[in-house]
């Protein structure tokens, strides 16, 4: 899915760090200077979504590399490596070694997929927070990791070596970090809200995701849900076509079509009052019972709704061919699995056919 056809659009609704161990020729050592701390005084609290940007674009440099500068080093570097592993390249255009390096570092970036970032620093203009950080020789590259340079190297290395260090940091860095970690902590966020009935909000981050990662199956049911329950069925279904084939039995995804299923089948029952009425009159009105359940599951009276089903069974097992048992499955699967109105539901029904 992209912006073209979303039904969502893009965003629809409106001290001393020590001695690093580096690979290179010479390990770095940090200035104890006060200042060294100054940039951190800057940072934001840009949280894991934001680090999205730029990871759906085709050419990978544009998310994963960019230079930065002194006013921008805070925000590029000491923020940004609280989402994941900064390597920051001091360099000047006059560096031999400098130009040999730039080159296979970008590509040893790249080849991470966002692992690290590579942010670029021409010391020659922004000569500060190279001083700041006590480097004496370029090129040097600082890792940075939750705001804290962690490691570095000075001098050119050959790209094996280079993939080494990314590989070290990344893995010291202990999370997940890149665009994967991002996604699954937006996700996680989505769900909390939907589970605090804030299906807006959710909807905004689930589609935000889908921007990134338009196959993400979870995004894709997640969205679809949250439409639902702010009463857009249509574009629900219209984000339910973009779910690829391969995915269209996903759990998450046949419990938002089952329930898209039971909007179209409560939307031609009748009136309550009216099923009552003719309840009270005939306690063996099997389908008024049964279109009264149809109702209650669409108030979310899913206890009630199971007990009409069930009611049902325990009279006549055979009527309508099994479909009080039928549909009380469905009913299961449109709530999930875990849902309390299914594990007590599930009880009663075993209770029923078992005992």
């Amino acid at each position: 899915m992209n912006s073209a056809n979303n039904p969502y659009g893009g965003n629809p609704y409106g001290a001393t760090y020590g001695q690093a161990s580096g690979q290179g020729n010479t390990s770095v050592t940090y200035n104890t200077s006060a200042e060294t701390a100054a940039p951190a005084e800057a940072e934001d609290s840009a949280g894991a979504l934001s680090s999205l940007a730029g990871f759906g674009s085709s050419d990978s440099a544009a998310g994963l590399i960019k230079d930065t500068t002194t006013a921008g080093f805070a925000a590029d570097v000491i923020s940004e490596s609280r989402n994941q592993p900064v390597l920051v390249d001091f360099w000047a255009p006059w560096c031999g070694p400098c130009r040999q390096l730039t080159p296979l570092i970008e590509s040893a970036v790249n080849a991470a997929q966002g692992t690290v970032k590579l942010v670029k620093m021409n010391i020659d203009d922004h000569p500060v927070i190279a001083g700041q950080l006590g480097i004496q020789s370029i090129p040097a590259v600082i890792a940075f990791v939750n705001g804290q340079p962690v490691d570095g190297f000075m001098g050119a290395l050959p790209e094996s070596k280079i993939k080494e260090f990314i590989d070290k940091v990344a893995k010291s860095a202990g999370a997940k970090s890149g665009p994967q970690a991002a996604i699954e902590e937006a996700l996680a966020a989505a769900q909390e809200m939907q589970e605090h009935g804030e299906p807006d909000q959710a909807a905004q981050i689930y589609a935000a995701v889908l921007q990134n990662a338009p196959d993400n199956v979870t995004a894709l049911a997640g969205l679809a849900e949250c439409l639902f329950d702010l009463g857009e069925l249509e574009k629900a279904r219209e984000v339910l076509a973009q779910v690829p084939d391969k995915q269209k039995d996903d759990a998450k995804i046949r419990a938002v079509e089952a329930r898209l299923a039971l909007a179209d089948q409560v939307a031609h029952l009748g009136n309550p009052a009216e099923l009552q009425a003719r309840l009270a009159a005939n306690p063996d009105d099997h389908q008024a019972r049964f279109d009264l359940a149809m109702i209650a599951n669409a108030l979310d009276k899913r206890e009630e709704a199971a007990d009409g089903l069930l009611a049902i069974m325990k009279a006549d097992r055979t009527w309508n061919d099994d479909g009080a048992r039928k549909q009380l499955l469905q009913f299961f699967e449109a709530w999930g699995f875990k849902d309390p109105a299914t594990l007590n539901g599930r009880r009663k029904l075993s209770s029923l056919l078992f005992s």
